[in-house]
């Protein structure tokens, strides 16, 4: 656990902690965010103790972009990084899900998919570039054989990505809805649907999946050339898992409109447990949990489950708090929890 008042470099260290096991930020929304201002690169070292013996990773961020090594080694995707560490972290920002707009709720579903299955940040990444030139093009108002070109690789990577995003969803189902049901009690049930961009109007709902992922990406296929004269007045493509969202709700009420604020933070900590939870039965071990001063936006009973959770956790935690007296508890503290300062930048033994 890090501890110490806010600006003094805590969240830093989660960003480190992620990057080594990702090659991504945690909260930057670019690799640039992550060097100090005035400084021209960032490093990051980090020692990795596995089954297999010890490995160290190694990057450099500069000018924006980012160079990696493993065990003194180039890599360039998280999965050459030992097939990946799976990395749950939990930020404020998180707590806006339910109410935020669906980019949020798609990144949190992303995250998660890319936990379960490291392959998915490359086919996401492939999609967004295919997607960016197709918009760019209907932009342009370029020649229909030339935007056609994107759209055969567009159909065919969305579709995997909706398919994968789909797999996760119903593993993570039963397992958030338990959550929530002992984090919210007495509550309306939580439930989590799958909305398709396109689900009623050109036949993208739950029925495009029964064929699997060639008759979905042939359904996408059709989808954007239905959408076409639509997508070329507004210049962009308005159909694909780029546009879908994960429907919360509460009972039969959609927790955007109708969820308080306590219910919505106890809706996302059982989304994360959910994770956690999956990664486990998955994977057979708990995920890296990475938690950011969390606890100070929790109210004090979802904040003593969120405490028990971790307690019985078997794995690695690292969290951090600008007050400890909402973490470390005689009655919920691990044994192994070790309390460490930060300080301008510095980490000291509390």
């Amino acid at each position: 656990m890090l501890a110490g008042p806010n600006g003094q470099g805590k969240t830093n260290f989660l960003e480190a902690c992620h990057l080594a096991c990702t090659l991504r930020p945690l909260r930057a929304q670019k690799l640039s965010e992550l060097v100090r201002l005035g400084e021209e690169a960032a490093f990051v070292r980090a020692r990795f103790q596995l089954a297999g013996g010890e490995r160290t990773v190694e990057i450099r961020l500069a000018d924006g972009k980012r160079t990696a090594l493993l065990d003194d080694k180039p890599v360039r995707d998280p999965q050459e990084l030992f097939g990946g560490i799976a990395v749950v972290a939990f930020v404020p920002d998180d707590l806006l899900l339910v109410k935020g707009g669906p980019d949020g709720r798609r990144r949190l579903l992303d995250r998660a998919v890319q936990n379960r299955h490291p392959l998915h940040l490359t086919d996401a990444r492939d999609y967004a570039r295919a997607l960016k030139n197709r918009n760019q093009l209907l932009k342009q108002g370029a020649p229909d054989a030339l935007r056609a070109a994107f759209d055969e690789p567009l159909a065919k990577l969305g579709a995997r990505v909706r398919l994968r995003r789909e797999q996760v969803l119903q593993e993570l189902r039963p397992r958030a809805t338990l959550a929530f049901s002992q984090v919210a009690r007495g509550e309306e049930p939580l439930s989590l649907k799958y909305l398709a961009a396109g689900r009623d109007s050109v036949g993208l709902g739950d029925s495009a999946l029964e064929g699997g992922e060639a008759a979905l990406a042939d359904k996408l296929l059709q989808a954007l050339d239905l959408r076409l004269p639509r997508d070329r007045e507004r210049g962009y493509t308005s159909v694909g898992p780029h546009m879908d969202d994960l429907l919360l709700e509460l009972g039969d009420k959609p927790a955007r409109l109708f969820a308080s604020q306590g219910q919505g933070r106890a809706i996302v900590l059982a989304l994360r447990i959910g994770e956690i939870e999956n990664l486990k039965a998955a994977q057979g071990r708990a995920p890296l949990l990475l938690l950011d001063d969390v606890s100070s936006e929790l109210d004090p009973e979802r904040n003593r489950f969120l405490m028990d959770y971790l307690s019985s956790l078997e794995g690695q935690v690292v969290l951090t708090t600008t007050d400890p007296a909402l973490v470390l508890s005689k009655d919920r503290a691990r044994a192994d929890t070790r309390l460490l300062q930060v300080r301008a930048g510095e980490i000291a033994a509390s």
